[in-house]
């Protein structure tokens, strides 16, 4: 986020842009690359500023009780707050006002339902509101700091800066995520024939309780036979198996990143026993969820994060 903000300062000519980094307390920050980074400013000093945004694993706890209070006064105060990637869940679990909607990153996004399931969320890569913006990810955050200077700057600006940094386009509040496809063929659900991400729509929202195919069909318009078919040849799996997928995927990021018990887990993605999630889940990914579970404890025990890290 800092390097376009710097680079927006050198071509306007201007010091339109400052920035500190900030901690909860005194000491250096290890990020999950294992660089340290010695911030300039501790939570509770920084009063001043226009805008905080939190860089977080979704995993972490806030290291001082009195944080959460902080930011809810930083806020109630006007000071402009946002999140990348996992920051968005110190920035629910501190109970700061979140009235629209928030980006979350795709990988969070069934543990994040799990434990604020009041708070709007969006697939968009970015969401700005009036005293929130949230970004989906690392690259999401640079596209954040050009939505910055072009509203300070101005859009010649900001496009400048991303040329600068060989950034492909500017993304703006009406982008969606791109997110891997559940399949051997297509490289994403973008790339996908309309008529069958319609479908896989339709199967997120209803995970545990998803609609007949052919209810599905009759929506679409057209037979099952032939969006079984469309299906297959766009993804290399039925729907069905594709479901199951998806199911997997959303029940990963439960193991991961919520303390859900997996009677819970296999109740939220739609199983009746933790014995079916275990068959599934091993036969997609290899490993059970209670060893899934296991190996990432032991990433945190060691002072790491699971990937995606921001």
């Amino acid at each position: 986020m800092i390097e376009p903000l710097r680079a927006a300062n050198e071509i306007s000519g201007t010091g339109s842009f400052v920035w500190s980094l900030v901690s909860e307390g005194d000491a250096k920050v290890e990020a999950s690359a294992n660089v340290a980074f010695e911030a300039g400013l501790t939570l509770n000093s920084a009063l001043d500023l226009d805008c905080l945004i939190i860089l977080s694993a979704a995993v972490s706890e806030f290291q001082s009780p009195h944080s959460p209070a902080h930011l809810r006064a930083l806020s109630r105060h006007g000071m402009t707050l946002g999140a990348v990637s996992g920051g968005v869940f110190p920035l629910a679990r501190a109970q700061v006002p979140l009235r629209d909607p928030i980006s979350v990153h795709w990988c969070y996004e069934a543990a994040f339902a799990a434990e604020f399931p009041d708070v709007q969320k969006t697939e968009q890569v970015i969401e700005i509101s009036d005293k929130i913006m949230t970004a989906a990810g690392a690259t999401a955050a640079f596209d954040l700091s050009l939505q910055l200077i072009q509203g300070r700057l101005g859009a010649a600006i900001a496009t400048e800066v991303a040329c600068w940094f060989q950034h492909p386009m500017m993304r703006n509040t009406d982008v969606r995520q791109s997110t891997p496809a559940i399949s051997s063929i297509a490289k994403s659900e973008q790339a996908l024939p309309a008529n069958v991400a319609r479908v896989i729509d339709i199967y997120s929202a209803a995970l545990t309780d998803p609609p007949r195919l052919s209810d599905v069909a009759d929506d679409i318009g057209i037979s099952t036979r032939q969006l079984e078919r469309n299906f297959k040849r766009a993804t290399g799996l039925n729907p069905s198996r594709y479901l199951r997928r998806m199911r997997m995927k959303a029940a990963r990021q439960l193991v991961m990143y919520t303390n859900q018990s997996f009677t819970q887990i296999a109740e939220a993605v739609g199983y009746s026993s933790t014995t079916i999630l275990k068959r599934y889940y091993t036969e997609v990914f290899g490993i059970s969820p209670r060893e899934d579970r296991e190996r990432i404890n032991l990433f945190r025990v060691n002072g790491n994060v699971p990937l995606p890290a921001t």
